[in-house]
């Protein structure tokens, strides 16, 4: 038929498959394309954590006297490239496949061999790319390297970008006063600088949390192959995988303790998931505190304006949201809800092996990638540019019977009580009430009430 596409016949275990004349995978790939058509394929930054993988093995097969130096050669030059980002269209296996994620492993073990092919050097892509390794093993060795480089490499800095941009702000606003609030009700002042050092502190241990949870990542199943038992994989091979991989990425990578924890259960990537939904709820706090800040500005809080963006309604003209902090909060609805699923996915570790290998793997790329590109844009399109509505916060300050709380030792609770409600029911300033209502004088009241001193903390 004329315009038809040409294809090849392969042969697998269960017989000839037909496969896409210029495709250079082979017919498990191929099976598992026509298998699975459900969503798309797998991060192309975990399909190169593979190929870094069987880059280093195939040196570590030839060191050890199990792979002819001529094909170990010819597999680490295609493996390298498709590290590289190369050839990323000939993975195209979707995510929901088998749970050890064998189409994907065989997908990259098939694209290695037919680039071997075109450089001349006959590789088979089990006996040869596949020496000792197993689809068991080198996933959840993918799992952990591709998630130990997207943290490093992306989520870390964007973090320390945010935490930059709000150690600036904190700073530069360190002696402006706001109304304190518990409940969502007013309570005694507080700096801008003290609500935007706390949030530094809680992104820092958030921070920290992560960078355990990818340490504890560096420590990888591979020699494990099948079972978790390491047959046929020398006894040598998985510390000398494990030096090779660090010399070529320049993080410390050392052996699993126990290959069948590291296969028949994924506790290590589900305790970066834990982290990852860790920092969301610092991350959600931030963007309602923002949101709530920016509130109005007419009838809200209007203690701080974000910056107008874009118009934010299609009937109301001139009304202007916070969309920066509602996409941030989507973001971080998003990753709970990934992380959940990483949850589920880690009570499947049936035995020796757990069967949702490739969902983990998308799941957790996706969370640390959403991330990464949240924190940029919080940072850049709210943080650095929101002003604070000062006049106004020194007007509502002052007339915040609330700061009564400070004459407490001075006058007692059940005094300073009497005079708060005198101050909200007549609406005027606190300090005019407890002139009338007090001995002290307008100097002691001054220096009592003062909402900057207030900060600081102490008797007062």
């Amino acid at each position: 038929m004329s315009g038809e596409k040409k294809g090849r016949t392969e042969s697998d275990s269960l017989g000839p498959v037909t496969i896409p004349a210029e495709a250079l995978w082979g017919p498990q790939t191929q099976r598992a394309l026509d298998n699975f058509k459900i969503d798309g394929p797998l991060p192309n930054l975990f399909i190169r954590a593979i190929a870094q993988i069987k880059s280093v093995a195939a040196a570590a097969n030839a060191q050890l006297g199990q792979l002819e130096e001529r094909k170990a050669n010819g597999i680490i030059a295609a493996a390298n490239q498709i590290a590289a980002g190369e050839y990323a269209d000939q993975f195209q296996v979707d995510i929901y496949q088998t749970g050890s994620g064998t189409s994907t492993n065989m997908n990259v073990n098939e694209v290695i061999a037919g680039l071997c092919k075109q450089a001349g050097i006959d590789v088979h892509p089990n006996d040869d790319v596949n020496v000792s390794q197993s689809s068991n093993d080198t996933i959840p060795s993918a799992i952990h390297l591709s998630c130990v480089t997207a943290v490093a490499g992306n989520l870390l800095p964007s973090i320390d970008e945010l935490r930059s941009e709000i150690q600036r702000r904190a700073a530069e606003l360190v002696d402006v006063v706001k109304p304190g609030r518990t409940h969502l009700m007013d309570a005694m002042p507080v700096t801008f600088g003290q609500v935007l050092h706390g949030w530094d502190v809680q992104l820092a241990h958030a921070q920290e949390k992560l960078r355990g949870a990818a340490h504890a990542l560096q420590r990888l199943p591979q020699g494990g192959t099948a079972v978790g038992t390491g047959v046929n994989c020398p006894p040598e091979f998985s510390a000398l995988f494990c030096t090779k991989l660090s010399e070529l990425t320049g993080v410390h990578y050392q052996p699993l303790d126990s290959c069948f924890a590291g296969q028949g259960a994924i506790d290590r990537p589900l305790a970066l998931s834990a982290a990852l939904r860790g920092y969301t709820v610092v991350l959600g706090k931030i963007s309602n505190d923002l949101r709530w800040m920016s509130s109005g500005p007419m009838h809200g809080l209007a203690e701080i304006q974000l910056e107008a963006l874009q118009p934010g309604s299609s009937i109301m003209p001139g009304k202007v949201n916070p969309v920066v902090c509602e996409s941030t909060l989507m973001v971080c609805a998003q990753v709970q809800g990934l992380d959940h699923a990483v949850c589920l996915a880690a009570q499947q570790g049936n035995f020796e092996l757990n069967v949702m290998l490739p969902l983990v793997a998308n799941n957790l790329l996706d969370m640390i990638r959403l991330l990464s590109h949240s924190n940029r844009l919080l940072s850049i399109k709210a943080i650095a540019t929101f002003t604070v509505n000062r006049s106004y916060l020194a007007q509502r300050l002052g007339n915040n019977p609330i700061l009564v709380t400070a004459l407490n030792a001075t006058i007692g609770y059940s005094r300073a009580a009497e005079i708060a409600k005198q101050a909200y029911a007549s609406n005027r300033p606190i300090i005019d009430v407890a002139e009338e209502m007090t001995e002290l004088t307008r100097a002691e009241l001054e220096q009592l009430l003062d909402p900057l001193t207030l900060t600081r903390g102490g008797a007062n």
